[in-house]
């Protein structure tokens, strides 16, 4: 089981909100919206998508992570490693 089964539906519904923001600004571009007005709408969007990874993130830490933690060995220093690069790539993003 993944550490984000329990709230998967929640993360679901915000990711199809996602894709309905970005259906929405693929239209505004098609109807030559004012730039300033398409980009407040990609700023939105690309919040909704970092809360999202947040989320995982999270989960994975409080899921995962531990868990690899309190088993020990190479897993733990593994699973520590992996989410450290996630977060590396979340931040450059």
């Amino acid at each position: 089981m993944r550490g984000y089964t329990e709230g998967k539906d929640d993360y679901l519904k915000r990711l199809r909100r996602v894709e309905g923001q970005i259906r929405g600004l693929q239209r505004m571009v098609d109807n030559d919206e004012y730039c300033i007005d398409v980009l407040t709408q990609i700023s939105a969007a690309t919040k909704a998508l970092q809360a999202v990874s947040l989320g995982l993130l999270d989960e994975h830490l409080k899921h995962c992570v531990s868990h690899a933690i309190a088993e020990g060995g190479e897993g733990a220093e593994a699973k520590i490693r992996e989410a450290s690069e996630a977060i590396a790539r979340l931040v450059r993003s």
